[in-house]
């Protein structure tokens, strides 16, 4: 069986590391099962990069808290996505899978610079990239991060895990249980229904794109290999 794409890059949020007993910033047996994700998505032949966000480890509403401008606590936020990318990284090698972790901000004790043509490179020879650093500015997620290394990597999609929801809503399916699930729907309606599923912004980029965003749960680590062999799971957003 062979994926459906060529390049995709998965987004995973900080969260999705993190101990939910104990409260720890990162959980081994979580990251032990997206690392078999990753491998099993790697035999598929797909090219893999990776983008990972903080909110294990740092959040923009502690920063306004603590009284923490908000360009210092994005970058606090940005150092905290590293962390996150080095732990993947030793998850990832201890299953076998050649990885590089590139950030946009410079760490070069730990990691390489982000360089385009060298992000390429590494994905070509079957590496799986992970992309720290956010893109190395304030005022930026890590979901506008994600969109833009697949528009620069030429990326065909972007598979966005959930955690403990099924894909896109309406409404927020935890606080409202009427919420309506959306299977397909396009990067206007997201933009003009204001859907909190990603941040507007990186929706807003992929408008004149042909990369299709796929939103689904993660709890079920196998989903990402089932969305790479072509199967429906959760909700795919695109240009049409």
């Amino acid at each position: 069986m062979e994926s459906i794409y060529k390049t995709v890059v998965i987004k995973l949020s900080g969260e999705a590391l993190a101990d939910s007993q104990d409260k720890t910033i990162l959980d081994q047996k979580k990251l032990s099962a997206i690392a078999e994700t990753i491998v099993e998505a790697s035999k598929l032949g797909v090219h893999i990069g990776v983008v990972v966000g903080a909110g294990n480890i740092w959040r923009g509403k502690l920063a306004e808290k603590v009284g923490i401008e908000q360009s210092t606590g994005d970058y606090m936020g940005m150092l905290g996505t590293i962390i996150n990318a080095l732990a993947l990284q030793s998850a990832f090698e201890e299953k076998g899978l050649e990885t590089r972790v590139m950030s946009s901000i410079s760490v070069p004790q730990v990691c390489e610079p982000y360089i385009r043509r060298k992000a390429v490179h590494h994905l070509n020879l079957g590496r799986v990239v992970i992309f720290a650093g956010g893109t190395g500015n304030p005022f930026f997620t890590t979901d506008t991060t994600a969109t833009l290394r697949a528009l620069e990597v030429g990326a065909d999609a972007i598979l966005m895990g959930k955690n403990g929801v099924e894909g896109v809503y309406d409404s927020d399916p935890r606080k409202n249980p009427n919420a309506k699930f959306l299977k397909h729907l396009s990067f206007q309606e997201v933009v003009e229904k204001k859907l909190a599923i990603m941040d507007l912004t990186a929706v807003a980029m992929l408008e004149e794109s042909n990369i299709v965003i796929h939103v689904f749960n993660m709890d079920t680590p196998s989903s990402v290999v089932s969305v790479l062999s072509g199967h429906e799971i959760g909700s795919t957003i695109s240009k049409e």
